[in-house]
């Protein structure tokens, strides 16, 4: 019990300093902190270290991998906070995040944005996603270009049970902090620019950008969810 609480306050601890750099980012870009929401990354996190920082000031989870997802819930690890997938999702595996994740960050083709609609008529709901950007065009990447995301907007009329709430992105790891800023200005300048969009299928108010090492830049440039992970749970081993 004696592990377990210094890990409870080393996680209070590095969740409080990261909610003061939010407000500080916050405040310098005349924005209001509480627009910002802190999403705990929990990949390869046990449903007890989950639960554990389910209590702390975070306010919802984001799982990488189906399987964490359907364990996490399963074992009730998110203490009633909501859950989005951030991970990529193949459409074999849809059927076990629609209707159990809040938000689906990644979605990045008409493929799956059809096998969501498909799976969230059946199930009668409404899915909200975010269309996921390759700013960059990277290989190594999933994500639509900035050039495909019309197309993906346009796509929504054939979805009436998706709503898009926004985009994400990731900019590469070897950008340097005004690299990566630019980047997720960019990000922000999309999202403003599809505005034109906004319809009950497509709300556009979600910019998700912004991890460990960069979410003090995403904030300063318009960022409403940060995934945070190896800055809440320390680093992982899997």
């Amino acid at each position: 019990m004696m592990a377990l609480s210094a890990d409870f306050e080393q996680m209070a601890d590095r969740v409080a300093e990261i909610r003061r750099k939010i407000a500080k980012a916050a405040a310098a870009a005349g924005r209001d902190p509480a627009e910002v929401f802190l999403c705990a990354a929990c990949k390869a996190q046990t449903s007890g270290t989950v639960r554990f920082s389910a209590a702390l000031d975070i306010d919802l989870f984001g799982e990488n991998r189906m399987q964490e997802l359907r364990e996490h819930l399963k074992e009730d690890a998110f203490a009633g906070k909501p859950c989005h997938f951030i991970g990529q999702l193949q459409t074999n595996k849809v059927r076990h995040v629609v209707g159990k994740a809040a938000l689906i960050h990644s979605v990045d083709c008409r493929r799956l944005m059809d096998a969501i609609q498909t799976e969230a008529s059946g199930q009668k709901i409404r899915q909200d996603i975010l269309f996921e950007i390759n700013l960059e065009r990277e290989n190594s990447k999933a994500g639509v270009s900035e050039d495909g995301l019309d197309a993906l907007l346009e796509h929504t009329d054939d979805c009436p049970n998706l709503r898009v709430r926004g985009l994400m992105a990731i900019p590469p790891a070897d950008y340097t902090e005004d690299e990566t800023r630019r980047c997720f200005a960019r990000l922000r300048e999309l999202l403003e620019r599809a505005g034109a969009r906004r319809n009950d299928r497509a709300v556009l108010d979600t910019l998700s950008m912004g991890m460990s090492g960069s979410y003090e830049a995403a904030v300063m440039e318009g960022a409403t969810i940060v995934r945070i992970g190896r800055g809440i749970y320390g680093e992982r081993n899997g």
